[in-house]
């Protein structure tokens, strides 16, 4: 059976903890639902429960961190920047110790957008992204698969400084076979094209290849960006892509304002600019849905690759 990204991203944390005796895990009453209990349970001391206090689960990462403890704070994507974004701010990322800017505080969230589906709209986290872009000494990542997820929290654990990765609630289809090598600032080029540039993140990556492959049937040739890494971004990649293919559809499962699709747009524009079309949340909450209707959620919020089809031939007809 296929791990979800909850599963990949506790077996990481148990393979860190083995290996480093600095790796700390905080949970907010989430610790089941998240799949670090595993890690407590090889490692009683090391796991923090501090139940429905995110806000004091984040302090209490950032003073870890300060005695040299490598934290990872994990709960929902609507508790973290949506409750205890304060916290993050003037805790982890205004402070600085050691190797730079910033606390060495890994912060991961799951159920982020609208495929949380049952939860309904107040649990819907459409705007985690745009928040923790705009906090100075923050990186933040989107993965796209378990597999990037299990890569990526070995990534953060190696690295020093202050992480945001958002993960999906349900599973998702397997883009990479294996880890890849996802370095923060480096989008990963899955397909290679020369009529269109489609960038993508989190689930909306596999949504994108299907809709390449369909566009591919009609003659349209759309390279594909796995744009995980949405701070830093791949300034380069963007650029080459823009010089190559002269237009770029986003797509991604945020509101369109401040998420991936902004960022990206800021990039091009200075340094070449080109036709940039941004797919997501149109500026809305979600709403509640069975967990049988969540791909229908999705669709009625254009997220899809039946639609991003569509917006690229659109994009392709302007480009014209």
């Amino acid at each position: 059976m296929t791990p979800d990204m909850r599963t990949e991203y506790g077996r990481a944390l148990v393979e860190l903890g083995r290996a480093n005796p600095d790796i700390v895990v905080l949970g907010a009453d989430t610790t089941d639902s998240l799949k670090t209990a595993g890690f407590g349970r090889e490692f009683p001391d090391r796991l923090f429960n501090v139940g429905i206090a995110e806000g004091n689960m984040v302090s209490m990462a950032a003073g870890l961190a300060y005695s040299g403890k490598i934290p990872f704070a994990s709960t929902y994507a609507i508790f973290l920047p949506g409750r205890a974004v304060d916290q993050i701010r003037n805790n982890v990322a205004y402070p600085s110790r050691g190797e730079g800017r910033g606390l060495n505080v890994k912060l991961v969230a799951s159920h982020g957008g609208l495929s949380v589906g049952p939860d309904g709209g107040s649990h819907q986290q459409l705007e985690d992204i745009a928040i923790m872009r705009a906090i100075p000494n923050f990186r933040v990542l989107v993965p796209a698969d378990s597999v990037s997820v299990y890569g990526l929290t070995r990534t953060m654990a190696e690295t020093y400084g202050p992480f945001y990765m958002r993960m999906a609630r349900s599973k998702t289809d397997i883009i990479y076979d294996e880890p890849q090598d996802l370095a923060p600032g480096r989008a990963v080029l899955v397909r290679e094209g020369s009529d269109c540039t489609i960038a993508a993140c989190g689930i909306t990556l596999s949504m994108a290849l299907n809709a390449a492959d369909e566009l591919h049937r009609e003659g349209i040739s759309c390279r594909v960006l796995d744009m995980f890494s949405v701070k830093p971004l791949d300034g380069d990649s963007l650029e080459k892509a823009a010089r190559q293919t002269g237009g770029i559809l986003t797509c991604e499962e945020h509101n369109v304002h401040g998420g991936m699709g902004s960022a990206v747009a800021e990039s091009v524009c200075e340094s070449y600019p080109v036709l940039v079309y941004r797919l997501g949340v149109s500026d809305t909450f979600g709403e509640s849905a069975r967990d049988s209707e969540i791909s229908d959620l999705l669709r009625m919020h254009g997220i899809s690759s039946v639609n991003i089809a569509r917006r690229v031939r659109e994009l392709r007809r302007d480009m014209s």
